[in-house]
């Protein structure tokens, strides 16, 4: 049988010993996942980190073809895209993140094209300052256009996702469950809001069980999706810090908001900004001004750089790949914290100057 695209997506996470981390690994190797199952078994044993017990379910793909097939058709019947990975449509800053999902799927017409991508979490019990703060940031932010992501949870997450509504920006909401149902029942009603001015997004499938766990899960796609992380209210321990945790891990600017000094609901915060994982901000213009980003930007053209621009450290690592390609021996020969050097090649590749490869591996494009 020969597989489709998406199903051998689904398949490849379907099948037994093979997760996030090794599919994404195979699929970067041979290109794609049809390519993959293309490939005889001693092909797939000669990468480097896959043995015997990542193939186990090969020999006998078949069984779980059924499973694949009801996915796909309920995903044709309801309309939902797949974003396969490592496809133009599948959001490029994920991309780049060695755990991320070979297939998200989307209710919506949201595009990941967005060179201004925002993630807001926070609290689901906010105090009215922190509320207030959210929608008068948003409201400050619809001058830059951005796309705001959040986890569509009670909260920082639905003000965020309300207040880009009503400001006309696009919304995007990560959700820890397929998309057979909508978690909290009570967010039903933002739903066609969301999908009509961005979209709703999972990794899950429609039969998934509904665990606790895969909300946790889910914080790595907020995370990685996004250019920046921004935390507005958070308890010393909670999911926001979760996703800010994954984001710093990614290389990624990540923002809180100080709070009161004292404040249980800003605890989080705080300990982000004190352990220099988050810078501080206050408004939507200290955000601007870490990211770059200028109010009203005009499109860019078409025609590609003849000289692309390069900061110091960027133009560094970049002579480095000629003779270094990993990310720990980059890191090491440019004496720059392994978190900083993950950043700086992300926006190389973002100019369209370094690929990624499999095992942190990268080269000059």
């Amino acid at each position: 049988m020969k597989l489709t695209s998406i199903q051998a997506a689904l398949l490849l996470q379907k099948l037994p010993g093979i997760g996030d981390i090794t599919a994404k690994k195979l699929v970067d190797h041979f290109g794609s996942a049809q390519a993959v199952f293309n490939e005889k078994k001693i092909n797939l044993l000669n990468i480097k980190g896959i043995g015997v017990f990542h193939l186990q379910g090969f020999d006998q793909f078949e069984r779980y073809l059924p499973a694949v097939i009801e996915e796909e058709n309920f995903l044709k019947k309801e309309q939902i895209i797949s974003l396969l990975y490592p496809s133009p449509d599948y959001p490029k800053a994920l991309g780049f993140c060695s755990n991320a999902p070979l297939v998200l799927f989307q209710k919506g017409g949201a595009s990941w094209k967005n060179e201004r991508i925002l993630s807001i979490v926070g609290t689901r019990n906010p105090t009215s300052r922190g509320v207030d703060f959210c929608k008068q940031l948003i409201e400050d932010l619809a001058e830059y256009n951005p796309l705001i992501v959040s986890g569509f949870a009670r909260g920082i997450d639905i003000i965020a996702h309300k207040a880009a509504l009503d400001h006309g920006l696009k919304t995007v909401a990560c959700l820890g469950h397929g998309l057979n149902q909508i978690y909290p029942t009570e967010h039903k009603t933002h739903v066609e809001s969301v999908c009509n001015q961005g979209a709703i997004l999972t990794e899950f499938w429609s039969n998934s069980s509904f665990e606790k766990s895969n909300f946790l899960k889910r914080n790595r796609i907020i995370a990685g999706v996004a250019h920046a992380t921004l935390v507005i209210e958070s308890k010393a321990k909670g999911g926001s810090l979760v996703t800010a945790e994954h984001a710093h891990h990614y290389g990624r600017d990540v923002f809180a908001v100080p709070g009161r000094v004292g404040d249980m609901q800003s605890a989080g915060c705080l300990n982000l900004i004190r352990s220099d994982k988050a810078r501080m901000i206050t408004s939507a213009a200290d955000i601007a001004f870490w990211m770059g980003w200028e109010s009203n930007p005009k499109p860019k053209t078409v025609q590609k750089e003849l000289f692309i621009s390069m900061t110091e450290e960027e133009e560094l690592l970049f002579n480095l790949l000629e003779t270094k390609t990993s990310l720990d021996a980059l890191a090491l020969e440019a004496k720059l914290p392994i978190s900083k050097v993950a950043a700086i090649l992300f926006q190389l590749e973002m100019k369209g100057c370094v690929r990624p490869m499999a095992g942190k591996q990268f080269e000059r494009a």
